[in-house]
């Protein structure tokens, strides 16, 4: 096994949830009824971003005269609508039980608020198997800016070097990396490209991968 780490950050979409794949088909349902363009190949742009920054992308999408507020409570209607069908990312289960096991903190560090954390971890019974969550609201900028992670690792008490940062996207790997984490790469929608690779301590497949390569 590699060094262990004193505490596991987990990202939250497309990480321990198969959130980002319901989030992009809510989004292309809602283009599609209401007749603005938005494509499968243009939803990454807004993976890992807080509204405030993916509320200028869609705007973009959107031109000036359609309402984005209105477009995101739309999208948001048809993502609830989806939420029962959301799966917990594979090996999840098994690297929380195995955390537990070596009594290692861990923390949820994520662009989602905190009311969206918690109806996803009450619908797979998670409510309290992390000892901290980061969410919006809770930092001043949001990823790809060190703030989130930096806020986790303050609240879990610990050095932000020793914690392990486990993410699936380029926002969140920045994020984690500008904050001195060792960053891990889980791919959800998107593989990484050779600079993003530069900032990983490692790539990996799924969270049994993770689980395989530093707690056994």
């Amino acid at each position: 096994m590699d060094q262990l780490p004193a505490a596991v950050v987990f990202d939250m979409d497309g990480l321990l949830f198969d959130s980002e794949a319901l989030y992009r088909d809510a989004l292309l349902a809602v283009a599609r009824a209401q007749g603005f363009a938005f494509a499968a190949a243009d939803f990454p742009a807004l993976i890992g971003r807080p509204w405030s920054a993916n509320r200028v992308t869609l705007q973009r999408h959107l031109g000036a005269g359609r309402d984005v507020e209105a477009v995101q409570a739309a999208w948001m209607r048809e993502y609830e609508a989806r939420r029962p069908a959301l799966a917990l990312k594979p090996g999840a289960a098994a690297l929380l039980d195995r955390l537990d096991a070596l009594r290692l903190p861990r923390a949820i560090c994520t662009s989602s608020g905190h009311a969206t954390v918690a109806r996803n971890l009450r619908l797979h019974g998670l409510e309290g198997r992390f000892d901290a969550v980061i969410a919006a609201g809770d930092y001043a900028c949001g990823k790809p800016a060190p703030d989130p992670y930096r806020a986790a690792a303050a609240r879990l008490g610990l050095p932000a070097g020793g914690c392990l940062a486990l993410e699936d996207s380029a926002a969140g790997i920045r994020s984690a990396a500008a904050a001195g984490m060792r960053a891990v790469m889980v791919p959800d929608l998107l593989p990484p490209d050779d600079a993003l690779r530069r900032l990983c301590e490692a790539v990996l497949p799924d969270l049994h991968a993770v689980r395989r390569r530093w707690f056994g």
